[in-house]
């Protein structure tokens, strides 16, 4: 029983636990929220900042943290204005009277520069930092000479230094107050303003000299809980600089502590050193500086104080939350939040992409849907309800009239109804005039039967027409919805590439590098883009190699054996100087590659061809190999032969399917003009990985694949292109292999032999004659035998492309190393 009632309280412990960490982590978020309000919004940050910037002074006499401040808030944060000036004041009343004058003059003397700067209409931000300069002048000579009832060149030299720090501290918090306001988070923050934020925060800890926690000082632990900060943040270089910084401000505060910018340089870099180690690390590294440079700079009896300044610092440190050094993490560039915060927005961006263009490929998908109703067979009842339509037409024009009417319809409406079905089912078919039972019965029935007959032949022009443009709606539907489906697949995997990640090879990228390092090649940087079969993306930094090509000879070799997988060299940008580097891009080769050979000529040796030929690089591991022949010969047959060509080629390359780019290109051909124009098409799809093949071919000849011995021809029915406006495009498939020839060829060549009967037997023959197996020593031949038939005449345009397959063969072998490297996991 006991068992049974701690088995059911255990759930229910379980969900209050989970309920009450739920809560709590509600109610941090919700005092954080309040504080951040408090603090940003509320203007409590920028009153405490302004009371402290107040009363900093440096070098004993020079106070020129109040008026830059103030002008800052003044030109970005006007609705703050007020908080600015009274905690500005009430800081310096803390300091002397002549301070309190002074900034009080500063500040009256710069809003009366403003107004007038405002109704010159000059930009105020470009002279802020003059006007900041010259009310900082004006105000210290003023009070000086009131003070002291004359001005020395010692005044006047320091009443200088003091303007011109303000000119400079106006610059550096124009880029730094901004963030103490701040209504939306920022996500990063440039390395400038990082820097002044340094300089603002140093500056606001000048105003804490002089305060003390049981003779500790209060700027030290605050110096020091800085550099621990930035050291665990942003690593040992962003620590050693805000050491140097803050330290340097301060000592213009305190001589007498000099000394404290080295310990607090010296504190950021062991720290940012020691960052692996977390918090405590950080906080080893600022007692390790403490102890070694409390000893050198004050010696043993001032230690104990140091050591315990530290201490408050590292405890302050250690119950900092770590919200808010992750938060300050993402904000700094360099550090490892930064980045992950610009790659976690980055994806967002692309994700956002991808997804609009998923939904574009969606909508045209859903608009291919629609108009590919044409694909849904015709209704029984839609047929009956037309055939109604149309007697309903041929009735009211002949028996609504009749005497007749009545018996026909109302007694006799089957016998009627079939035999006017009957009839202009025989007048569709041309056959009425044959049947003579149906007329000779149809006239016993009707007493108006020729006249019947008439009209049904009469509607039925109209009819057939209506269907016909019916078919064509279809057809272009059809059409249609094949584009539409077709851009559709190409933005789906558009999308798909975008959303595909460069994937992290640190390990490959090492174990490239130890290998190349192991057989001596210095390399500079490897970056692994892809390792995917056949589609390995390298790039490397190596040495000035001064041309010897020592990437194609060594390296590329070696990555091959490494990657189990022929690497060649895609692209090498050489050092133009002797000490520097030159970058390589390696990728993979194909299996296969293709070696062409053209010959052409015009009819009767023009130079203008009705053909057009074209060889395209798809840049998806495909080559294509196209031929156009226009109608007729000359310019015109020219200009449609390789508009065609030009017209295929874009909509291939955008990766649309071969079938519906042919379709595309014929709707264009058949819809841009009502001129009998043409062409022909011939198309070869070569796969550059496994050597498959396929073939296209409208109104075209034959194509013949020659292997060894052995002619295949490879043809398909078509009509050309532009003739009718709907087609089904017939694919022939065929698997290549290396060392075969494919020969394809225009209407001229292929019919161009004289006497001769049997034209493909007469190719077949001449094909298996030729004993070269260079494809442009094919192409000539084919030529030259069909011409000399012909006895030197040529009688239509000629075009023949001979394409011989290859196995990739790289020009290095592979070069073995070391086992333990030998594959790149």
């Amino acid at each position: 029983m006991e068992r049974v009632e701690r088995n059911l309280m255990d759930p229910i412990s379980e969900v209050d636990i989970g309920k009450t960490q739920s809560n709590l982590s509600q109610m941090i978020r919700r005092l954080q929220v309040k504080i951040e309000h408090l603090l940003m919004h509320k203007g409590l940050l920028l009153i405490l900042v302004g009371f402290l910037l107040g009363r900093a002074i440096i070098l004993a006499e020079i106070t020129p943290f109040a008026l830059p401040f103030f002008a800052t808030v003044f030109l970005m944060k006007k609705d703050k204005v007020g908080f600015a000036f009274l905690s500005l004041l009430a800081g310096a009343m803390t300091t002397s009277v002549n301070s309190t004058i002074y900034t009080f003059i500063g500040i009256v003397i710069f809003v009366l520069s403003q107004q007038v700067i405002k109704k010159l209409k000059v930009e105020a931000i470009k002279v802020l930092p003059l006007m900041v300069l010259i009310a900082s002048l004006i105000a210290k000579l003023a009070v000086t000479f009131v003070t002291a009832g004359e001005i020395t060149v010692y005044d006047g030299m320091m009443a200088g230094v003091e303007s011109g720090l303000g000119f400079i501290l106006t610059l550096i918090f124009l880029q730094s107050v901004p963030l103490l306001t701040l209504k939306k988070p920022r996500h990063s923050l440039k390395t400038e303003e990082v820097i002044c934020m340094i300089i603002l925060v140093a500056s606001v800890l000048t105003g804490t000299i002089g305060w003390t926690i049981y003779d500790l000082s209060l700027e030290n632990i605050m110096s020091r809980y800085l550099v621990l900060l930035f050291a665990f943040v942003a690593g040992a270089t962003m620590g050693s600089t805000v050491g140097v910084v803050t330290g340097l401000i301060l000592s213009l505060a305190n001589v007498t502590s000099l000394y404290q910018m080295s310990l607090l340089a010296f504190s950021g870099l062991l720290g940012g050193l020691l960052k692996e180690g977390k918090k405590i690390g950080v906080s080893i590294g600022l007692l390790i500086s403490s102890l070694l440079l409390g000893l050198y700079g004050e010696g043993n009896t001032e230690i104990l104080s140091t050591m315990y300044e530290s201490l408050l610092a590292i405890s302050l440190f250690l119950i900092t939350p770590g919200f808010l050094t992750s938060k300050l993490a993402k904000m700094i560039p360099g550090t490892a939040e930064y980045s992950s915060e610009q790659q976690q927005y980055l994806r967002k961006i692309r994700d956002v992409t991808a997804n609009r263009v998923e939904q574009f490929s969606t909508v045209f998908q859903a608009l291919s849907n629609s108009f590919s109703q044409y694909g849904t067979p015709v209704e029984t009842d839609d047929k009956d309800r037309e055939i109604d339509y149309f007697l309903s037409n041929v009735t009211e024009k002949t028996c609504q009239t009749c005497f007749k009417k009545e018996v026909c319809w109302a007694k006799n409406f089957s016998t009627t109804y079939d035999y006017m079905k009957d009839i202009m089912h025989e007048l569709d078919t041309d056959s009425i005039q044959y049947n003579y039972t149906l007329t000779r019965e149809w006239d016993k029935h009707c007493v108006k039967s020729k006249k019947v007959i008439e009209a049904i032949d009469q509607e039925l022009t109209h009819f057939q027409a209506n269907q016909k443009l019916k078919r064509q709606v279809q057809e272009s539907r059809k059409l249609v919805a094949d584009q539409l489906l077709g851009v559709s697949q190409v933005m789906n995997n558009f999308a798909k590439e975008i959303q595909r990640e460069r994937e992290n090879h640190h390990m490959q990228e090492e174990q490239i590098l130890e290998a190349l390092h192991s057989f001596g090649i210095e390399i500079g940087h490897v970056e692994i883009y892809s390792l995917e079969q056949g589609n390995i993306d390298i790039e490397m930094s190596i040495p000035y190699c001064n041309g010897s090509g020592e990437c194609e000879k060594l390296v590329a070799p070696m990555l091959s054996n490494i990657l189990n997988e022929t690497v060649v060299v895609k692209q090498e940008d050489c050092a133009s100087y002797p000490n520097g580097y030159c970058h390589v891009s390696f990728g993979s080769t194909k299996a296969f590659v293709i070696d062409t050979g053209i010959a052409h000529a015009a009819k009767g040796g023009g130079l203008v061809s009705g053909d057009s030929y074209s060889t395209i690089e798809l840049g998806v591991g495909k080559y294509a190999v196209a031929i156009s022949d226009g109608m007729g010969n000359g310019e015109r047959a020219h200009h449609e032969s390789n508009e065609t060509l030009k017209l295929l080629q874009k909509i291939l390359q955008t990766g649309i399917e071969e079938k519906v780019a042919i379709k595309s290109v014929n709707s264009i051909l058949s819809l841009r003009t009502t001129d009998e124009i043409f062409s022909t098409l011939d198309l070869a799809v070569i796969d550059l990985q496994d050597a498959s093949a396929k073939f296209l071919k409208i109104g075209s000849t034959p194509s013949y694949i020659k292997r060894g011995e052995r002619i295949n021809r490879v043809q398909a029915s078509n009509l050309p292109m532009g003739i009718i406006e709907d087609f089904e495009v017939d694919v022939v498939s065929e698997q290549l292999k290396a060392g075969d020839i494919l020969i394809m060829m225009s209407d001229g060549i292929f019919e161009g032999p004289k006497h001769v009967e049997n034209y493909d037997i007469w190719m077949k023959r001449k094909i298996k004659e030729i004993e070269t197996e260079d494809p442009q020593e094919i192409a000539d031949l084919i030529m030259e035998e069909v011409i000399r038939t012909r006895s030197g005449h040529i009688e239509d345009d000629m075009t023949v492309v001979v394409t011989k397959i290859k196995r990739n063969i790289p020009k290095w072998a592979a070069i073995p190393v070391q086992h333990s490297h030998r594959k790149v996991q």
